[in-house]
Parts: C-alpha cells; structure tokens; sequence
C-alpha cells in the first residue's frame, strides 16, 4: 500500500451522463481506498462548485500530500480554480474513457482533463495528468508512479537533514546555498557541531550508548565489542539519534574526516552506515546533496537501503563502472555469502568501517546536482554485477547499458559531483517525473 494521504475530487456537471460517471467514481474510490494509506473523498460527484467549496471547507483542516482531481465529465475551469482557493499540494488531473462512441458525447472527460491542465499550468501550479479508466492495468501502474512522485514532493518539502559539522577542505561539491535549496527542493537543514557532540558523546551513560552495539551486533560480522572505536561508534551515534528524535530529522550529511580521525579516534562509516540501513540515510563528507539523493531513492523504492559511492574505476571488458566509498554501506546491501563484516578504514587504518561487497542486482544511479544556473538532475540504469569486492572498504560494480567509455566522458564533461546514489530497484521513470514536476532539467546517461 502507498503511504500517500490524498484528496479525492470527482468532478461533474449534471448536463451530461452522471450514472455512468457514477459508476466510474466508484470504481476510483474502490481502487483508491485499497491502494492509498487514506483517501479524503465526497460521497457523490460534485457537480457545482458551491458543492465543492464546501467539500474543501470539511477537508481543510486534513494533513494531504496530493489533490486527485478528477474529470468525471466535462467541467470548466472554476473548479480548479476553486480548489487553489484553498489547497497548494501538487494536483493529479485524471480523464476516463467515453462509455460508448457513436452518438451522443456522454462525458467528454477529456476534454474536461485538458481544460483542468489548461489552467494549472497557467497558474504555475505543480500537475501531472493522467488518462484511463479505473479497472485498467496501465492506468493503475501509470497512477501509483504518479503518486509516489507526488508523496516525495511532499516529503521534500518536509525533509529536514541533519548537517554535522561543515564539509572538508576543498569539498565543494557538498555544501549547499541554504534558501536555494529551500526554495528548489522544499528542504530545510539543522545544523550540528562537530566538536561538541565529540565532547559531549563520551559523557553518556553507558546504558544509553550500549544498545547501539547490540544493534550492531545483530548484522555486522567480526564486531568486536570490546575494540575503543566500536565504543566510540555507539557513543557519537547515540548522541546524534538524540536530535534526529528532537528534530525530526530524516537524513544526516556528517564531515567524517580528518576530525573523527584526529579528534574522535575512530571512522564515521560505521554511524552512516547503521543510521542508513535503519531508514535515516547519511551522507559523508557532510555531502548535502548526496543526502538528499539517497533520501529520494529511498522515498521511491519504497523505504531500500540506498548507496553512496564514488566513481572510481571502469571496466571496458565488462561495459561496467564501479562505485566506491572508504567503508560506509547498509548491512543489508551486502553480498549473501559474505555479510556486513567490520573492517578499518583503508588509509587511515581506524575502525569501524564496513569492509563488502555489494550484492547483485538491477540498479538505478541518481544525483541531485548543482551548478551556477541551478540545479540539475542525473539519472543512469544498470546492473550490479555478481563479482568479488574490488577494493578495501565498500565497492560495487555495475554494468551500463551504453558504452561505458561515452557514458563516462559525457558525465564528466557535464561536471557532476564526485558522489553518486543508487538503489536496488527500478525507479528511472519516477525520478522523470520528478525532475518534471520540479521543474528541474534531467539528464539520462548510459541507458
């Protein structure tokens, strides 16, 4: 079941056939309440817009993510009109089919959809638009996408990342314009000091901080409990769950290195990596944008565990990159026969890292990226490959549909970021969808 909470809005007028609109509506509702965490919805189709102004009245006070508007008939574009009145989600517009063709047009709802759209668009208004009817395959696939797309412009605009500490030196790429990002995404940040939550971290009790390594211990392979680092890795993660609970913060970018090295003693990959395979998803080198992009990966996929990694090497045999970061990766990303196993940091030989290979299977790649002009996002398809783990630390290698040798000059000529997301699914024509509905260019590469 999706998690969207919608608001459903059958519109008709009563010139045309409303026993068969009735019937469509119904079906709608029927398919919509089995699929949708909660469906807000009239009791008949709403033929006037006094009926529908006092249907939003009864609502407006309703926690939604996306308005449903359908076209049952043809209706003009006071509805929608009236509707923007009172609610800013992002509005689906939805046409059905006709019941018959020869004779009489009896419900032109198409028409109705293309006045709808008409009118969103010149309002500025966030829409997408969809067309079938409610007992068809291809609709309900076409309509589920859409509203995934539509619940993740919700939670954007609700997301709130923690930020611990600022990036390292000559990291660019991981800071962020704070209202641009505000403005483009909806995303807010809080942010954390580095230092104090070293300091502050190691004066917990250890009853508070000791479940974080039983927690560990459930997944991890070869966690020695007793080692200072794993210790340490319980007490920061301790402490910046404390926020993550008082804040209300989904995604945390942390500044790993050198401080957790030079001050903490101990890596910041294995805190990233647990927080992400409990569904806080975390970036290193305090990487905003790589936060969000894990964030959005793992909205559409349905809660995955997602990736961040680098690229850092390419294999012509096998038409195939790999994705690399120093030990940072959910537990259950890794390959079946080896497990999560606990590694140290491959230069600066401190624990406690992740240290696998990543499993097999489809993938799709994701970047939210940045540049002078705005932002842009980067989207590539491919398939994780069932080889050994290439490289101390966490790595993966995924086979491209496009030549592998272009895919990589025109990505670097494009400049992206050095950090890529991916997740184990198939979520390409979301992510689309998405960049659409933002209003953000979109770049597909090696499909």
């Amino acid at each position: 079941m999706l998690t969207n909470n919608i608001l459903y809005v059958p519109i008709g007028r009563k010139t045309f056939d409303l026993e068969a609109g009735e019937a469509y509506r119904l079906q709608s509702s029927e398919w919509l309440n089995a699929t949708c965490a909660k469906v807000i919805e009239p009791n008949g189709i709403l033929t006037s817009v006094e009926e529908l102004e006092a249907f939003l009245q009864e609502a407006k006070h309703e926690k939604i993510d996306t308005i449903l508007y359908q076209s049952v008939t043809f209706a003009d574009g006071e509805f929608m009109v009236e509707i923007l009145k009172h609610r800013k989600e992002p509005v689906i517009v939805w046409s059905v089919r006709e019941p018959s063709v020869g004779g009489r047009l009896r419900l032109n709802s198409l028409t109705g959809g293309n006045s709808t759209s008409n009118v969103l668009r010149n309002h500025n208004h966030t829409f997408a638009f969809v067309f079938g009817n409610p007992d068809e395959q291809k609709l309900q696939d076409k309509l589920t996408k859409q509203l995934k797309v539509s619940r993740v412009l919700a939670q954007l605009n609700e997301l709130t990342i923690g930020v611990v500490g600022e990036h390292p030196p000559g990291f660019f790429f991981s800071d962020t314009n704070e209202q641009e990002l505000k403005e483009a995404l909806g995303v807010n940040l809080y942010k954390m000091d580095l230092q104090k939550a070293f300091k502050e971290c190691v004066e917990l009790p250890k009853e508070e901080w000791l479940p974080a390594i039983e927690r560990a211990e459930q997944q991890v392979i070869g966690l020695n409990r007793s080692d200072e680092t794993v210790t340490k890795f319980a007490q920061f993660s301790t402490y910046v769950k404390k926020h993550i609970e008082a804040h209300d913060i989904q995604a945390i970018a942390v500044r790993c290195w050198p401080d957790f090295f030079n001050d903490l003693g101990a890596a910041a990959c294995s805190t990233l990596s647990q927080f992400t395979e409990d569904g806080v998803v975390s970036s290193c080198e305090s990487d905003i944008h790589g936060s969000v992009s894990m964030f959005v990966l793992q909205q559409l996929s349905g809660g995955k565990a997602p990736y961040l990694g680098d690229l850092v090497h390419v294999n012509e045999e096998n038409n195939s990159v790999v994705f690399w970061h120093c030990g940072a990766g959910a537990y259950s990303l890794a390959r079946e026969e080896t497990g999560a196993t606990a590694g140290v940091h491959p230069n600066r030989k401190l624990g406690f890292t992740m240290d696998f290979g990543l499993k097999a299977g489809g993938v799709t790649i994701f970047r939210v990226s940045h540049t002078p002009e705005g932002y842009r996002l980067l989207i590539m398809k491919g398939e994780a490959l069932d080889s050994p783990q290439h490289f101390q630390g966490t790595s993966v290698e995924v086979a491209l549909q496009k030549d592998v040798t272009e895919t990589l000059y025109e990505v670097m000529n494009e400049g992206f970021e050095p950090h890529f997301a991916l997740v184990y699914d198939d979520v390409v024509e979301e992510l689309v969808e998405l960049g659409r509905m933002l209003g953000i260019k979109t770049e597909i590469y090696g499909s």
